[in-house]
């Protein structure tokens, strides 16, 4: 500790406020319910990186051309999978929605349609 860390009476101070032991009275926050891997998504956004990277003709239209809505779409997959895989559930309700497991699940079933049915 270096001597601007210290108070007068040598008690070590928290390095952002300069309060004595706030630290210590912030009582720790428990884990909110539900920010566990998540398998099923965790396993759809690994996939889609996986076989995007290995065949990005994925991403493409029968003309051979960039489809970008659907690589939107698989991409979104992807994000929300990885996101809500890991566990990571966002505090803000719109992030929570675009990265939820029913996201990913809406963004797949929409690739899906788009490229085998459009």
């Amino acid at each position: 500790m270096t001597e601007n860390s210290l108070k007068a009476d040598g008690a070590p101070t928290d390095a952002h406020t300069g309060a004595k032991g706030d630290a210590q009275k912030r009582p720790l926050q428990p884990e909110p319910a539900g920010t566990r891997l998540h398998w099923p998504c965790l396993l759809v956004g690994l996939a889609i990186m996986l076989v995007g990277s290995a065949y990005p003709l994925l991403f493409t239209d029968a003309a051979g051309r960039a489809d970008h809505g659907l690589a939107m779409l698989l991409l979104w997959a992807m994000s929300a999978g990885l996101v809500r895989g890991v566990g990571f559930v966002p505090r803000a309700w719109p992030w929570r929605v675009l990265f939820s497991g029913p996201a990913c699940t809406l963004a797949l079933g929409l690739a899906a349609a788009l490229r085998f049915m459009l």
